[in-house]
């Protein structure tokens, strides 16, 4: 695992970059997911309190106004350190993602008591949306038709709790809800709310999964507040996003007919055989660059 050490002039030149570049545009469709820092942090086997500091410090090196983080930065242990990082660096949390179960009612109100909590604490940061993902069953189980049916009535309510604090509602999935031919991603889509229910389509897992992402976002259409990033070559995760397995520039043009600008949100995660030759704060910039090239942000 490489993490950069920066150099005086390097920590001038990217500030001066990333003044440049809010100078030039106020509000950027470009994200980072924080999955990467406790990814690294699981593969060194050390926590990540002990490499906070230095991780953060890649965002802004990589030229990111914005990130995403998820409720594992928001334990009691870091949150106060984690908020410092983000105000320390003038970072932007436009979401934050907060997972729990959602087909038993129990469940859904601590899942929504949750994302209020952590939506409240990061408004100060421009936190517009909660991303969830509702939890599955053991061993990835498949739901039952009463299950999804009490799942959706839930995700309409957490939906509308969350608009009136000023939140928008953005439902992420992982591989389970694309079992059966996306039967329970689908299953949410049709049986919620428009006005209170978006969707965030993780173009990675659709695509591993063995569904076309394309076809997932023409169904969502408008409702697509938001798209996850990776690619992989050959099936493995590569280190940066850019050329692989999946094409983008497809995914782009989809985008495009529909007249659909999402946020847009870089979600690396290696492998144990993800091959890493740069630093990562190196990945994070030539993700940003790919990123912006192929959907013109």
């Amino acid at each position: 695992m490489n993490i950069p050490h920066f150099t005086r002039r390097q920590w001038i030149g990217a500030a001066s970059g990333t003044l440049l570049h809010a100078a030039v545009r106020k509000t950027s469709r470009l994200s980072l997911e924080g999955y990467i820092w406790q990814n690294l942090a699981s593969s060194a086997k050390r926590p990540l309190a002990d490499m906070i500091d230095e991780l953060f410090a890649t965002a802004p090196y990589a030229g990111f106004e914005n990130i995403e983080l998820n409720q594992g930065f928001f334990v009691p242990a870091l949150r106060d350190r984690v908020l410092g990082l983000v105000r320390k660096h003038g970072l932007h949390l436009p979401s934050v993602y907060v997972g729990g179960g959602m087909h038993e009612q129990a469940l859904a109100e601590r899942t929504t008591a949750h994302a209020l909590e952590l939506g409240s604490l990061c408004k100060k940061f421009g936190c517009e949306a909660i991303v969830h993902n509702p939890d599955s069953k053991p061993r990835n189980a498949l739901k039952t038709d009463e299950e999804l049916a009490l799942q959706a009535r839930l995700l309409d309510r957490m939906g509308e709790t969350l608009a009136t604090e000023g939140l928008q509602l953005r439902v992420h999935h992982h591989a389970a809800e694309m079992l059966e031919g996306a039967r329970e991603w689908r299953h949410i889509l049709r049986h919620t709310d428009p006005k209170h229910v978006y969707m965030c389509i993780d173009i990675q897992h659709a695509h591993r999964s063995g569904v076309d992402p394309n076809v997932l976002l023409r169904e969502s259409g408008r409702r697509t507040a938001e798209i996850h990033l990776r690619n992989t070559r050959n099936g493995v995760p590569t280190e940066a996003f850019g050329i692989g397995d999946i094409d983008h520039n497809k995914i782009a043009s989809t985008l495009k007919d529909l007249v659909v600008k999402p946020l847009v949100v870089i979600e690396l995660a290696y492998h144990n055989d993800t091959e890493i030759t740069r630093d990562l704060g190196d990945n994070l910039r030539l993700s940003r660059l790919y990123t912006e090239k192929t959907f013109r942000l």
